[in-house]
């Protein structure tokens, strides 16, 4: 059965492990919030040790045909926008291989002209050398044509659903192939079906009710365990960061609650991969290191070419489809606009000095997949 029958039922029919996760996201004292972390810490220890999975992010484009309202790339902001070049993909990446960085996540927006998956094939291609790890963050797509990518050397998907709640997303996507909210609500099992072996979902927080987002998150982490055994399947609970466009979120979650979340989230799933963001900041990114995150970003940038200024040759904007010169406003700097805003600025070898304070190994490298598969 399809994760779409299920979420259309859930308010009707939860399973008992969901019903067992709803009780850990109603409002806790200090004690029973404290007595969560406790558990959750030893759940962390007992299944993935005393290390932490760093990885960053690399922005291929930024062109977009969807219009989602709070998203940075969106199809009418009038922003700078570019689509590297394989040979800037590869300085870029290049930049963060000399950081220690051999987990990379490839992200794009949604524009099949500019991002086809020939294209992130060839970059897969070009990269697989010198990353053990590559995933892809990039508008859904069907069975046969993730195939490729997957041949070319990538091992992990990310699709967020962005929202459960099917009226909110309505609202939210008002034009593009990301309006088809069941499409996008299948992605992850079509990516396992083509072989992604790292399986990456999570729901935006600051679009509904991030209690509602959480059980939808849960039962869908639920489904896919079943479903997608053979991987090795990450959740992310990313709050909404100011961005182009100005979007303002329709609801908070405060840094308690999160903490509360990546509790619950532990203690319902064990072996689950909690991946936070450079979207945090510091502090409670450092606190949640201890407690049950287990992957997180480092030194990120959120716009094609910020590591490096690839790029600036071919920068333009967009109007109603049509790319026109760029005309730069005084003060300007000349970059391609990011994704959003980023909390926590600090250096990878920064955030690495940090996790050893605590007594964390950072893991800038994964098995490499010669031995995987032999």
């Amino acid at each position: 059965m399809s994760f779409v029958e299920t979420l259309d039922s859930l308010a009707l029919k939860k399973s008992e492990l969901v019903q067992r996760f709803e009780p850990l996201i109603v409002p806790k004292s200090d004690q029973e919030l404290e007595a969560m972390a406790q558990t959750s810490r030893a759940f962390t220890l007992q299944n993935f040790g005393c290390t932490m999975r760093l990885f960053a992010p690399l922005y291929l484009s930024n062109e977009c045909i969807n219009n989602c309202q709070y998203c940075g790339f969106s199809r009418d902001n009038p922003i700078l926008r570019v689509t590297l070049a394989v040979d800037e993909v590869l300085a870029e990446a290049q930049h963060l291989a000399r950081q220690g960085f051999r987990q990379i996540l490839l992200v794009a927006g949604e524009h099949p002209k500019f991002v086809s998956g020939g294209y992130l094939a060839e970059c897969v291609r070009a990269l697989a050398p010198d990353f053990s790890s590559i995933s892809i963050e990039v508008g859904p797509m069907d069975t046969d044509d993730y195939v490729p990518i997957v041949e070319a050397g990538a091992e992990g998907l990310v699709v967020y659903q962005e929202t459960y709640n099917r009226g909110v997303y309505a609202e939210m996507h008002t034009a593009g192939p990301k309006r088809d909210f069941n499409y996008r609500l299948d992605c992850a099992e079509r990516g396992y079906a083509a072989g992604f072996r790292r399986l990456g979902i999570g729901a935006l927080i600051g679009l509904s009710r991030w209690q509602d987002e959480a059980v939808a998150l849960a039962a869908h982490l639920e489904h896919l365990f079943k479903r997608c055994w053979q991987a090795h399947i990450t959740v992310s609970i990313p709050r909404l960061r100011p961005a182009a466009g100005g979007f303002r979120p329709l609801f908070t979650m405060s840094d308690r609650e999160v903490v509360q979340l990546v509790c619950a989230l532990r203690i319902t799933f064990p072996q689950v991969g909690i991946v936070l963001s450079t979207r945090e900041r510091a502090p409670l990114r450092d606190a949640l290191a201890s407690i049950g995150v287990t992957m997180m970003s480092a030194g990120s940038h959120t716009e094609p070419g910020g590591y490096t200024r690839q790029g600036r040759k071919h920068l333009h904007r967009t109007v109603r489809g049509r790319i026109i010169a760029p005309e730069y406003q005084d003060g300007e700097d000349q970059l391609a606009t990011g994704q959003f805003e980023i909390s926590d600025e600090r250096s990878p070898a920064e955030i690495a000095a940090v996790l050893r304070n605590r007594g964390l190994e950072p893991v800038w490298k994964d098995w490499d997949q010669a031995l995987c598969s032999a």
